[in-house]
Order: structure tokens, then sequence, then C-alpha cells
């Protein structure tokens, strides 16, 4: 990853899945809960509260424009990235937990895709206490029709089986038998039922889903995350105060790798918020708490991963301290880049870079909500202070996004050129509606290396909004692993974003 100052991109409206009219309902079981690409990009699975896993495949498109027009406009002929709906399954329903007392949502929280096997897909979903693994599988279906035969070309069977066979005899009979004729008249209403025997590539096919293995009563608390390792054969899951290793192929077993649980649990101070593996090191994992801290754990030390080899603060940061200061510097979010030298984190109030050398301070933190540091109160009595955004980066490492309050997402390139990112609305004018902008605060270096950027965020007219307006809530994104692609959550509704 370097840090050459990029471009400015523009960002433009791809498609849209489930677009609201102005003024629907959106029922709740029907808000996307979760996101995730597959390895390649060429599919996109979302989950919902009610539980629900859909599909989306990729399909190419060119623009609409004809050969001859692209050449006499000396105009290249663009492909961009578009999916299209292959099929969804209920992945979780609601369960009750007798011995506990406790009602278990069916809405899925995390999703993440395993590697294919030949022509079959893989993917997790997990709910509150539940992990799935499901087989998605293309099946060609033959058509059955019901034909007639041809009229002049009748079978004796077909003729045997009229009723007019034996009224249309001859009336004469010998003393031992009776003479029989065929009849001339052809019979009436014969009809068969046949298998229309079509070419294979012109079968219809059809997806479906089975449950290949559950993945069960190993956590006391709600999972927050799943993360699938390197190697294709092993997968964490963490809640809370613990996170489990788990072998794919092993559904009643699994290792517990880090335990936070205390024994008074009076004595408790954090919690695990997030958890992943690292893309190319199957030893190594990193996991984000309730105190803003990122630990890297390498599993060769020990089976259990108390002790980790190295801790991502914000040590810099650490000024005076309210009631709030630990519950806005959780984090909600973290992922490795694709090199695997950078976390990306958020948590409530900024998005930040790290560097895995260099443990003292972010590379870079970009303010997201700011302006609402005079609201934490208010964000506390309505709950929206514990909201869970999520966080993406480009393949390159040197673009990043989140999303925010008003159906805004935010998008910030890893450059000096541009302070301020971009604010675009989840909507087929992705432009419509622009925050009020006002000249942000300088920002100030929080090293003496001279690389370390710090962004303020816009001075928005929310801050003249009371808390309970900032709905809709987008907090969950996902980026392309291969394009500059960009899938965004809004209640119900799917949108795609390219540049």
């Amino acid at each position: 990853m370097s840090f050459e100052s990029l471009p400015p991109s523009e960002w433009k409206f791809s498609q849209v899945f489930g677009e609201r009219k102005p003024g629907e309902e959106v029922q709740d079981v029907d808000v996307i809960s979760a996101l995730a690409f597959d390895k390649r990009g060429d599919y996109l699975a979302t989950g919902d509260h009610g539980g629900r896993v859909v599909l989306f495949e990729r399909i190419n498109r060119k623009d609409s424009l004809s050969q001859k027009k692209l050449e006499v406009m000396d105009y290249p002929s663009i492909t961009r990235p578009e999916y299209c709906y292959k099929t969804e399954f209920q992945s979780h329903e609601p369960e009750f937990d007798y011995l506990k007392s406790l009602e278990i949502e069916e809405k899925i929280n995390k999703l993440r895709w395993c590697p294919a096997s030949n022509s079959a897909l893989f993917i997790l979903s997990a709910n509150d206490r539940t992990i799935k693994l499901w087989k998605v599988l293309e099946q060609k279906v033959k058509k059955v029709k019901e034909m007639d035969p041809n009229p002049f070309v009748c079978s004796e069977n077909a003729l045997l089986a009229e009723k007019s066979f034996i009224m249309e005899q001859n009336a004469e009979t010998l003393t031992c038998a009776y003479r029989l004729e065929w009849s001339p008249k052809k019979p009436k209403n014969v009809r068969a039922s046949s298998v229309e025997h079509i070419q294979a590539d012109k079968l219809e096919e059809n997806a479906s889903a089975r449950c290949r293995l559950v993945y069960a009563h190993a956590h006391d608390f709600n999972i927050n995350s799943i993360s699938n390792n390197s190697d294709g054969e092993t997968f964490i899951s963490a809640d809370d105060l613990r996170i489990n290793l788990w072998n794919l192929e092993v559904s009643d077993q699994c290792f517990n790798i880090v335990d936070m649980k205390p024994s008074n649990m009076d004595d408790l101070t954090e919690v695990i918020t997030s958890a992943e593996f690292h893309p190319h090191y199957c030893n190594l994992l990193a996991y984000g708490s309730s105190r803003g801290f990122i630990r890297l754990v390498d599993m060769r030390k020990s089976a259990l991963c108390d002790q980790h080899a190295r801790i991502l603060q914000d040590r810099e940061s650490q000024g005076s301290r309210s009631f709030f200061t630990e519950i806005i510097a959780s984090i909600s979010d973290l992922k490795f880049s694709r090199d695997g030298r950078h976390i990306l984190s958020r948590d409530y109030m900024t998005l930040k870079l790290w560097d895995l050398r260099m443990d003292a301070y972010p590379v870079a933190a970009f303010e997201i909500h700011e302006y609402l540091r005079p609201k934490l109160c208010d964000l506390y009595n309505n709950d929206s202070i514990f909201d869970k955004f999520e966080c993406c980066l480009s393949e390159d490492g040197l673009q990043f996004a989140t999303g925010t309050y008003s159906n805004f997402f935010r998008i910030f390139p890893l450059d000096s050129g541009n302070e301020e990112g971009l604010t675009l609305e989840a909507s087929k004018n992705p432009y419509r509606k622009q925050p009020l902008v006002t000249v942000p605060k300088a920002a100030k270096s929080r090293s003496s290396l001279g690389r370390v950027h710090s962004r303020r965020a816009h001075q928005t007219s929310h801050s003249n909004i009371p808390c309970d307006q900032l709905n809709p809530k987008l907090l969950h994104l996902a980026w392309h692993p291969a394009e500059n692609l960009i899938a965004c959550a809004s209640a119900n509704s799917l949108y795609f974003y390219y540049s």
C-alpha cells in the first residue's frame, strides 16, 4: 500500500433491488442485516431480520450503444458489474431457549462465503446463537407438457381404449365367435402425456439450497463475528466473551481459543466486538474490544490465546474522559487489507487505518460523527450511540467507506489532496441531497512522521436535527473484492455504486 495521491473518483449509481416508494412502510423482517461478497465478487449474499438469505449473481452487460456508434464516438465499450437475483432460502427460524427463558431471533448477524467446490456454492450464516453451512447447487429440470399425438396415426392400444371400438362392430356374428372388423372412423379425444425431449442447454436451471451442517450450542452470548481462515478448512466465531475455532467438516466440536470471561462477572471490563482472520497467515487473527483496543493473536503460541502478540491502541487520543468515552470508543467492525499489512477499524465517532508495524497510533483517522458529540446524551437515551456501523476498503487499500445517518455513506481516499472525502446518499441520485458544508477545522498531525492524516467530518445540517430524525441508518455496506463497486443496504433496499 502506497500513500501516493489519487485522482478524485466520481461514483455513479448502478442498480437497486427492493426500491421503496415514497411513504412506503418497511416491515422489520425485510430489513437487511448482513452483506457479503464472495472471494471473486461473482456473487453477493444478503441476510435480513426475517432469517432469509438472498443470493445475487453477477452478469456482464455492455453499454446499450451499438458498436458502430462507439467507433464513431471513439468511446471504448464499458462493462460494469451488474447483478441479478439468483435464489433465496430461509436460513434461521425463531427459537426459544427454555433453560434460560430467552427468545432467540431469526435475524442474520453475519454471512461469510466458503471456498466453492465444483459447481456448488457454500456460505456460512449466523444468528445470535447458531451457525449454519449452506450448500447452493444449480439443478437442471426437464419440462413436462401435455401434447396431442398425430390424429392420423393411432396405435392399437389407443383404439382398444376407446369404448366405440365394440360399439362400431358389424352386427353379423359367427356361431362360435364374433367377426371383428376395424372401424374406419378415427378415435375421438385421444391424448397422451409425454416428456418434452430438448437439448441439455435448453433445460431450466433452478438453484436449490440445502443445510449441510449446523454449528450450535457453543455460544452463551450473541454471535457478532464469523471469519474464514486462509487454510480453507477452519473458521472462527466470536461472541461477547469468547472466540471459538471450528473445522468446516465438524459441527459437534470446537476449540475455545480466546476466553475473556472473568471468574467474577463484576470484574468484567471489556467485551469482544469483532474478530477476523488474517487474509494470508492462517495462525494470525485480530479482534476488537469495547475499549477501542485491537489485539493480534498468534495461535502458534498456545492453545488458549489469552496473551496477545500485539495490541493496537491510539494512545495519543487518550485525553479527558467522560461517561461516554468508552462507549464511543467501542470498535464495531474491523477489516484486514488485501495485503494483510493494515487494519481498518470503525468506532462510533471515527474510521481508523492501522499499520500492523505501528501500534501506538493509526496511520490515518477520519472523523465521521464529530458533529454529534454535543448530543451524546440524547443518543444514549434513544440507544443510537450503540449503533454498529460497518466499514470496508478497496482492493488496493487506498479507499475506504463507511455508513452514517440519514441514508448517507462516506468514501475517503488515502491521500492529502482530499481531506473531506465524498458523502453520498443511498438513492438513484447519490448527489441529490448533500449535507451543508462549512469550512472544516485544520487537520493536525498526530505524529512527527508527517504522513499521518486526520480528516474532519462535514459540519452538516444534522446539527440542527433532533436525534430521532437521523433515520434511516446505513449500517451495512461491502466493497467488491476486485473492482470499484460498493453495495449498500438501506432498510430493505440494496444499492450498487461504481466508479
